[in-house]
């Protein structure tokens, strides 16, 4: 499997729902063709890493086969919910703690030697990085300018704990972009922002060019407005969250708790 590009990606987008997924529906997100999806969805099963379920059929004909996750470590939920709680009950001293455990991660990383002297430079590395933590990353051209790019964070391994717990697990994830993306030159070219559930399960980095226009990377940051971000034709996203919904959490806007943090004016 670990050879396998599609089947990783299939099993990154698993582990990030919340239900169990079928062929169908995993085909719309991907783009391949049905066939293709089932193929490695039975070499997934076949090798422990998904379980099947049945489900009721839509409308007239046979039940659905749902596909799910296998859980890689017992209780691993149990623990990052604890550790979350232990850092204490202020949104934002949990973030700027959280943002800060993710570089001290990012710098236990193996290098990636990748010279970022621009804002693409910057994106391939993001994408390589994301890819390998396993939130299946896709970029959004779309939304793409000289001075900003999008990518669609489509999974990620944590997300139930993240939906309850967005300042910890996103500042974590969002404190380890920041260290990859400084280590390989980025700190004066580009700044990184993360934002939580812009569609119930999908997540958007922002990646923006530092230029004279933007104020110093120092000084302090302010929220800037969830990004709206366009669902590819048949993804099975939902609308962009407003407010809260009791089933899926808060739709926090991550603040930027570090100090290199481009400021942008909100609207």
């Amino acid at each position: 499997m670990s050879d396998s590009w599609p089947r990783r990606r299939l099993l990154a987008i698993l582990r990030g729902a919340s239900e169990p997924l079928d062929a169908q529906e995993l085909a719309r997100v991907t783009g391949q063709h049905v066939t293709t999806v089932r193929f490695h969805l039975d070499v997934l099963t076949r090798e422990s890493l998904v379980r099947q379920f049945q489900q009721p059929p839509r409308g007239r004909g046979r039940p659905r086969i749902g596909y799910s996750a296998v859980q890689r470590s017992v209780g691993y939920q149990d623990l990052a919910q604890v550790l979350a709680d232990q850092l204490g009950s202020d949104p934002r001293r949990r973030s700027d703690a959280a943002v800060s455990a993710g570089r001290a991660w990012g710098a236990k990383l193996d290098t990636i030697e990748e010279g970022i002297q621009n804002l693409e430079d910057a994106k391939d590395v993001t994408i390589a990085v994301s890819s390998e933590l396993g939130f299946a990353p896709e970029r959004d051209p779309g939304n793409d300018s000289d001075q900003q790019v999008m990518i669609r964070l489509t999974a990620c391994p944590l997300r139930e704990l993240a939906r309850t717990h967005s300042e910890v697990v996103c500042g974590v994830h969002l404190g380890l972009m920041r260290e990859v993306l400084d280590r390989n030159g980025g700190r004066d070219v580009v700044n990184v922002r993360l934002h939580p559930f812009v569609e119930p399960e999908l997540c958007v980095a922002r990646l923006e060019a530092l230029e004279s226009s933007l104020v110093p990377a120092d000084s302090a940051a302010i929220p800037v407005p969830e990004p709206r971000i366009a669902a590819p034709t048949g993804s099975r996203v939902g609308p962009q969250l407003r407010g809260n919904d009791p089933k899926l959490g808060a739709d926090p806007q991550l603040r930027n708790a570090d100090t290199h943090v481009a400021q942008q004016p909100t609207q």
